[in-house]
């Protein structure tokens, strides 16, 4: 185990969602749920679903390198959702809902950048997840944050959150904490 956690910040679609199949993976210590990549000051859910605030909805992941390496978490990041579908993820739609990887620092980039070029090989279609550096990072109200593990029965987590999760347990079995 390290002494210094990593801080990786993501953004796949709807943050429910990614965080539920994200925070599962051994090594992740902690993932909030939160906006990113906008232009307005402490932005509430109302305003980043509205579109107009540049934000996307992301999660911030606090993880362990020792235990699972930044190109790994990117790898199950990266399974959980269409990198090739701009500014929608199933059915949600909106560019709070693009594919967008703030990294933060040059390796991250790097490594984000590295990964992206590959994964654009691999798909017919063009990958249209964005690379930028983290500026700020609001963290969403609280009743968004564990959302899945507090909502267990809601439709929207049974149909979308649910089946990413198992995707990454079946996948990254290995990987899952148990």
């Amino acid at each position: 185990m390290s002494d210094q956690l990593e801080t990786a910040t993501l953004g796949g679609g709807c943050f429910w969602c990614t965080e539920a199949a994200l925070e599962q993976l051994a090594g992740v210590e902690s993932v909030t749920s939160g906006y990113a990549g906008g232009h307005v000051e402490n932005p509430t859910y109302k305003q980043v679903c509205s579109g107009n605030t540049g934000h996307a909805e992301v999660v911030q992941v606090a993880f362990d390198p020792d235990v699972i390496a930044y190109d790994k978490l990117l790898e199950a990041f990266f399974e959980v959702h269409d990198p090739t579908q701009l500014n929608r993820q199933g059915p949600d739609v909106g560019s709070q809902y693009r594919s967008i990887v703030l990294y933060h620092d040059e390796d991250q980039r790097a490594v984000a950048e590295a990964y992206i070029d590959a994964l654009d090989e691999e798909y017919d279609d063009d990958v249209v997840t964005e690379l930028e550096r983290l500026e700020t990072f609001h963290r969403a109200e609280e009743h968004h944050q564990n959302y899945f593990a507090k909502n267990p029965n809601d439709a929207y987590c049974t149909f979308h959150a649910k089946p990413k999760m198992e995707k990454v347990r079946e996948k990254f079995e290995a990987k899952v904490a148990k």
